[in-house]
């Protein structure tokens, strides 16, 4: 079982004159639910190399035990901190491909030539995908097969407005994870703000929120293994 994490490389959060990137649990958790799981794990983003952290997902009080589990894990930052070019990679090589949020994805994965065709292949090949809280998103401009967006008609969730509202960042991101979803047709739910959401339809996992992020490695797990 191999399976590709695809990570942000975009740091700045608007003309906020702050940082942003991946955020921390939404990486750390899904990667220690596939790696205990025994897949092989393969990190890629944009430009290679150490992805942007969102200096606010290290925060203590956004710390869980996936996160304290990989700051105590050299092993795992050093295969963060190389991360193969997006470029690079093709679905063909890999069994699912799954994507953490952070607010950095809207800007540079969402409008990612590389990212949009990778997730064109692995929905034409019916292969897992996997996508939460702010990686929803990234399906914006991708299509399916007929040429609809691939979220047409499709079960689906990702942050939700109140959330994003909740942060005081609606103004600032670039569109509204929610609205995009709705606009492309997607049916859209979502749970209580904060609370763990997942979404499956077909080979398409989406989960709501950071608290999401296990729940929807596992749900990927569940459909690779299925």
């Amino acid at each position: 079982m191999k399976i590709l994490i695809v990570l942000t490389s975009h740091d700045e959060l608007g003309d906020t004159g702050r940082k942003t990137g991946f955020w921390l649990e939404e990486f750390a958790a899904p990667y220690y639910a596939l790696n205990d799981a025994g897949a092989e794990i393969v990190l890629a983003s944009p430009k290679g190399g150490q992805p942007p952290l969102d200096p606010k997902s290290d925060d203590p009080d956004a710390q869980t035990d996936d996160t304290r589990r990989f700051k105590d894990d050299p092993e795992a930052q050093a295969a963060l901190a190389s991360t193969v070019l997006l470029s690079s990679v093709k679905a063909d090589d890999f069994d699912a491909v799954f994507y953490p949020g952070g607010h950095g994805p809207l800007w540079d994965l969402a409008n990612d030539a590389d990212s949009i065709a990778l997730i064109e292949a692995f929905a034409k090949a019916d292969k897992p995908t996997g996508f939460v809280c702010h990686a929803p998103g990234v399906l914006r401009s991708v299509n399916a097969a007929n040429g609809q967006p691939l979220v047409h008609g499709r079960k689906v969730t990702g942050f939700t407005n109140s959330e994003e509202e909740a942060v005081g960042l609606t103004a600032v991101v670039p569109f509204l994870v929610e609205n995009v979803l709705s606009a492309n047709g997607g049916d859209y739910s979502n749970g209580p703000d904060w609370g763990s959401y997942v979404v499956v339809d077909g080979k398409l996992v989406t989960g709501q929120n950071p608290a999401s992020s296990r729940e929807a490695a596992a749900a990927l797990l569940e459909l690779i293994e299925g």
